[in-house]
């Protein structure tokens, strides 16, 4: 699966930025790649990426931890980064300090509101007008992010239950009338993501690979039995086409991505006299 890319190379910039030349390239992507403009199948992806390293590079907290620990500073169980205060599940970023990108153009206070300006209208369907308002990070589980669901969270004394569409990703922004917030969805021990993509690694023993047969694999809906033919080489990469994750965007609700199984031949740590002289008479 692709590697998550550098938040520096995201925006164009080097580890030695400053803040103002961190803020300009990040203004300048954000324009380029805003969905509501850039009409490319990769641009609400790419504008995501953007927005993800903006705010960590941003927070001089939360730069320093990624300088540091590198993307493992925001995994679960890695160095937790600055900034901030937490409220439950949430993480709040106040909109009046730090690195606004859009400041000194008109008073914006995010960057959903100057598209509005710019290009008409509302910059995403959960746009609106008016005053910043309290913006809220919150943790997702992985499953739930694909498939849907829902999350019962307390602001401020009360409760809401948020629903989560399906096809749902990390920097996925949902606007309500008294508060904003953006989905982080937490890793699975099985399953990664690019996109609405899915790849898992399944280990098959070395025996398996060389005399053929079948072995089980978790999908997204179901265990799958899963054919190996024999002679099967490490590495070999098994597409299931519409089985990923449902695209979050999409006219049809049947749209979704290719789920991939990459096939690792799990090789024996030890053998016994017997295995081996086998294997040696296997070679000769």
């Amino acid at each position: 699966m692709a590697t998550k890319r550098d938040y520096y190379d995201i925006l164009g910039v080097d580890k030695n930025a400053a803040d103002a030349q961190i803020k300009s390239a990040y203004r300048k992507m954000a324009l380029q790649w805003h969905p509501d403009r850039n009409k490319s199948a990769d641009a609400e992806t790419k504008f995501k990426e953007i927005n993800e390293a903006y705010q960590v590079l941003s927070d001089p907290k939360k730069k320093t931890n990624y300088d540091q620990f590198g993307h493992s500073a925001f995994s679960p169980g890695g160095a937790a980064p600055g900034g901030g205060f937490s409220q439950g599940p949430f993480q709040y970023y106040s909109t009046s300090g730090g690195g606004n990108p859009f400041e000194g153009m008109g008073g914006f206070s995010d960057p959903f509101e100057i598209f509005e300006q710019f290009f008409g209208g509302s910059a995403s369907p959960f746009g609106r007008r008016g005053p910043a308002k309290p913006h809220y990070s919150l943790r997702i589980p992985f499953l739930t992010a694909v498939k849907g669901g829902s999350e019962a969270v307390t602001i401020d004394g009360r409760k809401h239950i948020i629903k989560i569409p399906a096809g749902a990703d990390t920097g996925t922004h949902l606007r309500f009338t008294d508060f904003d917030i953006t989905f982080e969805v937490e890793e699975d021990s099985h399953f990664r993501r690019d996109g609405a993509d899915i790849y898992i690694d399944h280990k098959v023993p070395f025996t398996l690979a060389i005399l053929g047969g079948t072995t089980r694999v978790p999908t997204l809906d179901k265990e799958l039995e899963l054919k190996i033919r024999p002679g099967t080489q490490p590495g070999t990469m098994v597409r299931l086409t519409g089985k990923g994750a449902p695209h979050l965007h999409a006219l049809s609700r049947s749209s979704r991505g290719d789920f991939y199984i990459r096939l690792v031949i799990d090789l024996p740590a030890h053998l016994s006299h017997r295995q081996k002289q086998l294997l040696e008479e296997f070679e000769e």
